[in-house]
């Protein structure tokens, strides 16, 4: 058995829904907070969200709250918010996700990540030079130079994805910024790049610079946003472009999770994410109820305390279990 336990969100917008239905059901089948279980939670935007909210230990049914009820709000679909995206840059208000982040995670809202009780690794990309940032709190193995961050400020970077959001500006005080340390600049998504899904970067920083966990003595599950796998050929430039976004923002997913098979072979790993039957988009808030049913039907599958106890073989990522034969299968199955 596993003596440590990671945990890691993939972005995705509204589809962070079907993660947080897994750890509802996590949370009801053990009796205990996702925190109370898993000593290091990592995620990037949407997945940056959640694992701020499991720090903060907020119920995985609260979260949903925030995805149900907020998110209409936030994504509230009008003409301005297209024809301001086409004038500015951005469909809505970063402004306003910051403070429905805040409001979510009720008295952790003033938390900078030193205050978190557990390991965090949230990711955010840098507008200027492009710069992949991982923000953690301070350690004496590592570079013990984020840890002052604000919990609200570093979520909501990362989850300030390009055409939907205008980047997000750390609100950093000088007087209390380490020594030689320079303003980080605006942020967006996490996602944009290589870490849409963060595994890998999460057992990077846990295996070489946490100075507390080993792959042998470690599980690590990894849950998707779900995975839509037959997109139709994009006919103008249109398509092209929201083609484009879409593939910068989902990431190679699939191969950090490939990454993390091939290094750590010896580690406990389930990767969990379900096939989708159409594209769902960051804030397709029409798409709710659907990615509730997903979630639901994918919780139903999930066997945790197997999982927990390293028995479960549903999920389980190997030589002879790779995520994409997991795909094959259950796209054979549905077909």
């Amino acid at each position: 058995m596993a003596q440590r336990y990671l945990l890691s969100i993939d972005s995705g917008g509204l589809r962070g829904i079907i993660p947080v239905t897994a750890l509802i059901a996590l949370e009801r089948t053990t009796g205990r907070l996702t925190r109370d279980i898993f000593s290091f939670v990592a995620g990037t935007s949407t997945g940056a969200i959640i694992a701020a909210s499991v720090a903060a230990g907020i119920p995985a049914t609260q979260i949903m709250d925030l995805y149900v009820v907020r998110s209409r709000e936030l994504f509230r679909q009008r003409f301005w918010g297209q024809l301001r995206r086409i004038i500015t840059g951005s469909k809505y208000s970063t402004e306003k996700l910051a403070a429905i982040i805040a409001d979510s995670l009720g008295l952790a809202r003033d938390w900078t990540l030193n205050d978190a009780p557990i390991d965090l690794l949230i990711t955010a990309k840098g507008l200027t030079y492009g710069m992949p940032w991982y923000f953690v709190p301070n350690k004496p193995t590592n570079s013990g130079r984020t840890g002052h961050l604000g919990l609200v400020d570093v979520a909501t970077a990362s989850s300030a994805a390009p055409t939907y959001f205008v980047p997000w500006k750390l609100a950093e005080d000088p007087a209390t910024l380490p020594a030689d340390w320079e303003p980080i600049g605006p942020l967006v998504d996490g996602a944009v790049g290589v870490a849409g899904n963060p595994v890998y970067q999460a057992c990077v920083e846990a295996f070489f610079y946490s100075g507390q966990y080993r792959p042998e003595t470690t599980m690590v599950v990894s849950l998707g946003t779900g995975r839509f796998l037959e997109p139709s050929a994009p006919a103008w430039i249109w398509p092209w472009l929201q083609w484009l976004l879409n593939e910068l923002l989902q990431s190679p997913g699939e191969q950090q999770t490939e990454l993390v098979r091939r290094h750590f072979p010896e580690m406990l790993f389930y990767r969990i994410d379900p096939l989708l039957e159409r594209a769902i988009g960051l804030d397709d808030v029409a798409s709710i109820d659907y990615l509730q049913e997903v979630g639901t039907d994918l919780a139903e599958q999930i066997d945790w305390p197997a999982i927990l106890d390293g028995t479960a073989t549903e999920f389980r990522v190997s030589d002879t279990n790779t995520m994409w034969e997991q795909y094959r299968h259950r796209s054979n199955m549905s077909g």
